[in-house]
């Protein structure tokens, strides 16, 4: 019974049922490549000292990041961040964090968090400076994040008392990517208050450090280029500022001045000098003429750009940037030699017992008293007789922009842009000539302004091509014809469309022109035409 039993309970559980089913699909082998973050933990932790470290940093730093892997490689960063000591190890890791928040793909505004945190227990200021860098990338990722731009907007308030210049210069910088019309800032004990981000950085145009007053003029200027206006107080603190020791900070103040006269041109501010007025962009035109005559080449260049595109400023105050006159208080000056004259001629000089015999006899007529600056009298020539040619090419340029908008400028400064094709730099010379020509439409040559622009097509120099023939190799004298070719096709062009004033003048380029195409047969296409 016991043995029928079991059989039968072998024979119960032994029994195979078959379901039928569907077949099993077949399963995908997918290849994973090794993790970024992986890799570099285990580089970092191999690391025995800290140049090692930086050793597996730099090498890391060449190799592309996947969009994926950036979160845990930023991760594994700041984690070693926190454990470093050396300088130069946290330096390139600050810098990593914002190269690899530039990642395609990847957004940061999961570690933005976890990047300011570093900033409150540095101590190095050149480490700080590369985190708000950093902070500046990644706030420029994040357009679309109002709140996360705001919040790196406040760090940078908060590090703006920062002992170091380049400290301060990146929390302007970040300001000036960054900030909005209303920066909310929070004081202990007071609550919070709202201050206007203009005004935050305008208070550092008077910083002890020059490169600081640089950076805060740079930042309000992104402001501008952001579509912020800018406060017309910011005026009076920018022209101070044409006056500063430092180049770059008068190249921004430039700049400023400018950028001001555009918003405001009609606009009324006072002249110290006097109880007077005057328009603010004639104003700014003239403490623009006065740079001019700066020290550094580079000021000079830019200041004549720059008054190329005032073109809303008063004729009478433009045309006195042409009549070059030693001015006091606004007033002629007479040389020494003038006064030595007058001297002689009335056998005396002061011998101070009289009262007043040395006064000025000259009469003060209030009307004839100009209210612009000095400085601005002979500004272009000024920059034409400069001894940098980058200076008298851009003044020239500049000449070319205000006289195409003003006819009667145009006759004036004719002269002097004749007198350019003397120079003796070949590109001035050809800027001059396409100059005239942009205005011919406004000019009429006479004969002996004329007889000036003929002579470019003669030979001027024979025995310094000569000379530089038997110096230079073949090539270079090539190079050497062809840009006198250049100059006179140019002038070719410019015969063309320009007026003269006789027709003796005419007959004198006809004249010039068959001399110069016996001198020149491969000039025949320009001469015909």
């Amino acid at each position: 019974m016991a043995a029928h039993l079991k059989k039968r309970v072998y024979e119960e559980f032994s029994k195979v049922v078959q379901i039928p089913h569907e077949e099993a699909p077949a399963k995908k082998l997918r290849l994973s490549k090794p993790s970024k973050s992986a890799a570099l933990h285990i580089d970092l932790c191999k690391a025995a000292n800290a140049t090692d470290a930086l050793q597996y940093l730099l090498e890391f730093a060449r190799k592309p990041v996947e969009a994926e892997s950036v979160e845990g490689v930023i991760r594994i960063l700041l984690e070693h961040y926190y454990k470093e000591t050396d300088n130069s190890v946290r330096l390139k890791i600050a810098s990593l964090l914002g190269l690899l928040s530039k990642t395609n793909g990847f957004s940061p505004d999961c570690v933005v968090d976890d990047v300011i945190n570093t900033l409150g227990n540095e101590k190095s200021h050149q480490v700080l400076a590369q985190l708000l860098d950093s902070l500046l990338v990644i706030g420029g990722q994040l357009p679309e994040s109002p709140a996360v731009r705001r919040r790196l907007v406040q760090v940078a308030c908060k590090l703006l008392s920062d002992t170091n210049f380049r400290v301060r210069n990146k929390c302007l910088q970040l300001l000036g990517f960054l900030g909005t019309m209303e920066t909310p800032l929070t004081k202990d004990g007071e609550g919070p208050r709202v201050r206007d981000v203009q005004s935050i950085i305008s208070t550092y145009f008077s910083d002890q450090d020059p490169r600081v007053r640089t950076a805060a003029l740079k930042a309000m200027l992104q402001l501008h280029e952001r579509g912020m206006k800018i406060h017309q107080i910011i005026y009076e603190q920018a022209c101070r500022l044409l006056s500063d020791d430092y180049e770059q900070v008068r190249s921004a103040a430039v700049q400023m001045v400018w950028v001001l006269s555009q918003l405001y041109p009609e606009s009324i501010v006072p002249i110290p000098s006097s109880n007077e007025e005057i328009r603010l962009v004639d104003d700014a035109f003239g403490k623009i003429s006065h740079m001019v005559s700066d020290g550094s080449w580079m000021v000079r260049v830019q200041a004549a750009k720059t008054l190329g595109s005032m073109l809303q400023v008063s004729p009478h105050f433009l045309e006195q940037t042409l009549d070059k006159k030693l001015m006091s208080d606004l007033r002629r000056k007479r040389t020494a030699h003038e006064r030595a004259k007058e001297l002689f001629a009335s056998g005396e000089f002061s011998s101070g017992r009289k009262w007043a015999d040395d006064a000025p006899k000259e009469k003060l007529d209030t009307n004839t008293v100009n209210l612009i600056a000095s400085g601005a009298c002979g500004a272009f020539v000024h920059g034409l007789e400069d001894e940098m040619f980058e200076v008298r090419i851009a003044a020239v340029e500049a000449l070319c922009q205000l006289a195409r908008s003003s006819p009667s400028f145009a006759e004036k400064c004719l002269d002097f842009l004749v007198d350019m094709f003397n120079d003796e730099i070949e590109e001035v010379r050809l800027q001059s000539i396409h100059v005239l020509r942009e205005i011919s439409t406004h000019i009429t040559l006479r004969e002996d302004q004329l007889d000036t622009v003929l002579a470019v097509l003669e030979v001027r120099r024979d025995n310094l091509n000569a000379l530089f023939i038997a110096v230079s190799k073949d090539a270079d004298r090539v190079c050497f014809q062809d840009s006198s070719r250049d100059i006179r096709e140019a002038l070719h062009e410019l015969l063309c469309f320009t007026n003269v004033s006789t027709k003796e003048c005419i007959q004198l380029a006809l004249l010039e022109l068959l001399k110069n195409l016996n001198k020149y047969p491969t000039d025949r296409n320009s001469v015909w035409k």
